[in-house]
């Protein structure tokens, strides 16, 4: 594998035109919000080949933080450092510290399972489950053994996922009956049921049309309210809309620039940054 390319990203067109794109949305987050994610000198091998270098930076709570860059410059990489999605590669290595909550996710004394039931995941393609919509919902619930009211559960994640009215009336009918937006807010459902406390998004829309794309957005930024939430995108004008901090890697698996969304799109620091933003290379 090339140290270079994040093993599960797919090449994909950047938009370059976010000058519309920018809203009152993607506010800057407080100064004095927590840090949830703190990330010091991360690196990763994929064998010999190093996909990440020395990333540090500070996620906030109750935030949406997008991750931006050109394909295989390591933005997936990352987003499983944080849940140690990369365990399950047999030839990755990670250095350096990650916390969640100021507990470093990699000290021994962590169970990855249990670290997954508080950071949740949601990945490109919708995946739901050969299963009813209503057990693919209390998945999770039920094979960590959790005792809760099912249908309860089941209602409140569909609504905060905006599929229940929609789906409500069908929940023993399978959930690959559903057309591929509706999957895909299945899985988040899925994914908020265990009542994570970060929930990571890998390219959540790339693969629907753009209604689909629109109810995606929106959801993420209600989901902000109660969630945090980490997103990479390959899609800037999106990464505009909805995200309150943005980080721009590039090739080499550098962090080159992290800060408010709208300074990134505004006036960005880096001249690397400014000419990724415009187009002059992607």
């Amino acid at each position: 594998m090339n140290g270079t390319e994040d093993p599960t990203n797919d090449e994909m067109l950047v938009e370059t035109d976010v000058s519309d794109g920018l809203s009152a949305s993607a506010n800057s987050v407080s100064r004095g919000a927590e840090t949830v994610i703190s990330s010091e000198n991360i690196n990763v091998w994929y064998g010999d080949d190093q996909a990440l270098t020395d990333i540090t930076m500070e996620i906030p709570e109750n935030s949406v933080t997008a991750m931006i860059g050109p394909s295989g410059c390591g933005k997936s990489t990352f987003l499983r450092c944080i849940n140690r999605m990369n365990d399950l590669i047999d030839v990755a290595r990670v250095d350096g510290r990650l916390t969640l909550r100021g507990k470093n996710v990699y000290d021994d004394d962590v169970d990855p399972v249990a670290l997954r039931r508080r950071v949740g995941m949601v990945f490109q393609k919708p995946n739901p489950f050969p299963k009813s919509i209503y057990e693919n919902v209390v998945y999770g619930l039920k094979i960590q053994g959790v005792d809760a009211d099912y249908d309860e559960v089941v209602e409140e994640s569909l609504k905060r996922a905006a599929l229940w009215d929609e789906v409500k009336d069908r929940l023993h009918e399978s959930g690959l009956d559903l057309s591929g937006g509706q999957q895909q807010r299945l899985c988040i459902a899925r994914a908020i049921a265990t009542d994570p406390e970060v929930l990571l998004m890998d390219e959540p829309a790339s693969a629907l049309d753009p209604v689909a794309t629109s109810q995606i957005e929106d959801l993420v930024e209600e989901l902000a309210e109660d969630y945090t939430v980490v997103i990479v995108t390959h899609n800037m004008q999106q990464a505009a809309r909805i995200s309150d901090k943005t980080a721009v890697f590039l090739t080499g698996g550098e962090l080159v620039e992290f800060d408010d969304t709208q300074k990134i799109f505004e006036n960005p620091e880096s001249q690397r940054v400014e000419d990724y933003i415009t187009g002059k290379f992607g």
